[in-house]
Formats: C-alpha cells, structure tokens, sequence
C-alpha cells in the first residue's frame, strides 16, 4: 500500500504564502507523479498542480500559474506546494495523490488552507 500525509496548513492574509508538504511511504513503482489537488465548501475536487517523481516535467492550473510552484525531494519521497500571492479563492482542503497508470490512485487526508480578504 501506498500511504500519503499532507501537512503545512493554515490561516493566511491574503497576499501571504504558505507551503504545504506531503509525505509519502510504502510500496512505490518505478515510474509514476505526484498532484495536488483542492476541494472547497459546495465545489468539485479540482486538480492544482503535478510534477513527475524525476522533476523533468511539472503541470498546472491556470488558476495558480505564476503564483504556485510544485516540487520534489525524491531522498525524503516528499512533494511540497509553495503558494504566493494567496487569494480568498484559494481558501480549501488540499490533497496530494499519487497518479498510477492513467489515474491518481492513492490519495491523502487533505490538509485545510483558509485565506482571509
């Protein structure tokens, strides 16, 4: 099984930053990348941002292009979001997953972000 944790959630300004990160363990395949994704109050999940475990390729929403940077630290399987320029409509749960195959397979607890206008 593959088993992820996110962490570094919080209350911010508007315009303030915030990093998250996300811990992963157990079995791991060769090839595969990380997302993040979001889900606020009455909303779908929407997907944010991926990256390959490798860093060779990164993706993004253009909702959060400019203001959003995924990364990786593949010696601590770790996957971290840095989030600038927040806005009130970045306010949500965030959750990081794992893509195997064609599909985001395993999936972590979330981690709530909440930013204040």
């Amino acid at each position: 099984q593959v088993h992820l944790v996110e962490s570094g959630g919080g209350l911010v300004q508007a315009g303030g930053s915030l990093r998250l990160s996300c811990a992963v363990s157990g079995r791991t395949l060769s090839r595969y990348h990380m997302g993040w994704f979001r889900q606020a109050p009455g909303k779908e999940r929407e997907f944010v941002a991926s990256i390959t475990w490798s860093g060779g390729n990164t993706d993004y929403a253009d909702s959060v292009k400019g203001r959003f940077t995924i990364s990786r630290d593949g010696a601590k399987n770790t996957v971290y979001l840095q989030m600038n320029s927040l806005k009130p409509e970045d306010t949500a749960v965030y959750y990081c997953a794992v893509k195997i195959g064609q599909s985001y397979a395993y999936w972590g607890q979330g981690t709530q972000v909440t930013v204040s206008s």
